[in-house]
């Protein structure tokens, strides 16, 4: 299988200058492992994959062990299995420190967010960066055959994406659900059966976009709304689920508050809505959702840090698909469109001045910019993604 030379490369790199400890988190089967492996290190390496009995073994002592192989990088691949390791490696860092020791020493490898990895985040506060690593993006996989489409029905998993065929990529979703439901939901606690995890995550992939009501899920599942909830939340620290959360400011209108829901990568969501190639997607209802999920999750790939996202609607049926707002405070409004022929809405000037974003976009899924109107654009998602945030 071809390798993709990954944004988070240089990021990663240069991270080891700067901390002790490097945090690469990200999903399940998104390539922590592999980046790892391929990274040019000046320095001897150990891996450790703390799924392995044997190297979990190793263990017994983890300060005995760690300490023999200091002046090494030791890579501890899927560290929430053991979140005892974070006070060793703490005072490790800090006994090396005092020895003078300055650069890297250990890169963590995660499948939960820092909010799960809690223990890892107040253990290791000023030693510790993390650099979220997500699927493969429009703008790593643009040279590759089938471009935006592909990427689009097949998501950004390298395992998915690179398949010989559609075919193989939806078997591959598949087996990647199904992973999560059987083996690794349940280790994270979840008691509900495989069937009603399954059953659960549809329910998402048909409520794609939509604002979330916990009330309808469960009644829907037959489960409270506190345990829908949990569900929810547990998907957005394993990197599964987005939630977009709704723009509140006292604005003299009555808002929507609820956010929005996303599953993060459209190959996993297609697989669970059933469509099982692009001619199927384009002409579901869902389309149009996913076509919106897509355009979010590459936008926020791309955003440098200090960025805030919302969506923005009103109970009259006003709304924005996207506000961005920079940490200088300028406000930029996008509005999600798979047309090429989109038409600026009175409603979405009457929001940008409610919001006080100074520049419009309407995205489309390709073709040349142009002007809507003296603050609005049209222009093309790839386009988008090279504009000078």
């Amino acid at each position: 299988m071809q390798m993709i030379v990954r944004d988070a490369v240089k990021v990663l790199e240069k991270r080891f200058s700067q901390v002790p400890v490097v945090a690469l988190i990200g999903s399940r089967q998104v390539g922590k492992t592999t980046l790892a492996h391929a990274l040019a290190i000046d320095k001897p390496t150990h891996y450790l994959d703390l799924e392995r009995p044997s190297d979990i073994a190793k263990l017994a002592d983890p300060e005995l062990y760690l300490s023999r192989h200091s002046g090494q990088l030791v890579i501890l691949d899927e560290i929430q299995r053991i979140p005892g390791l974070f006070p060793v490696l703490r005072s490790l860092v800090d006994e090396r420190r005092r020895a003078g020791e300055r650069s890297a020493q250990f890169l963590i490898l995660g499948s939960a967010s820092p909010e799960l990895l809690q223990q890892s985040s107040e253990t290791l506060a000023g030693r510790v960066s993390f650099i979220e690593l997500n699927p493969l993006s429009l703008r790593e996989v643009s040279q590759e055959a089938g471009g935006l489409e592909r990427h689009w029905f097949r998501g950004g998993y390298p395992d998915g994406f690179l398949s010989s065929d559609d075919a193989t990529a939806v078997q591959w979703c598949e087996d990647f659900i199904a992973s999560y439901v059987e083996r690794y939901l349940p280790q994270m606690g979840v008691m509900a059966t495989p069937v009603q995890l399954r059953r659960f995550c549809s329910m998402l992939a048909h409520q794609q976009g939509a604002t979330l009501n916990l009330s309808r899920l469960g009644n829907s599942l037959a489960i409270d709304g506190k345990t829908v909830r949990h569900y929810i939340d547990l998907l957005q620290g394993l990197f599964i689920l987005r939630s977009l959360p709704a723009w509140s400011r006292n604005a003299g209108k009555r808002l929507v508050k609820a956010p929005k829901v996303y599953l993060r990568d459209t190959g996993v969501l297609h697989t669970l809505a059933g469509l099982h190639s692009l001619e199927h997607v384009l002409g579901h209802p869902l389309c149009g959702h996913s076509w919106e999920g897509y355009c979010i999750e590459q936008i926020l790939d791309r955003l440098p840090p200090g960025y805030s996202a919302s969506h923005y609607r009103t109970h009259a049926g006003a709304e924005i698909d996207l506000v961005l707002e920079a940490p200088s405070g300028e406000v930029l409004a996008v509005e999600i469109k798979r047309t090429l022929t989109p038409k600026l809405m009175p409603a979405f000037r009457e929001s940008m001045k409610t919001i006080g974003a100074s520049k419009g976009f309407y995205t489309m899924p390709h073709g040349d910019r142009f002007p809507l109107s003296e603050q609005v654009d049209a222009i093309s998602l790839e386009d988008f993604l090279e504009l000078d945030f």
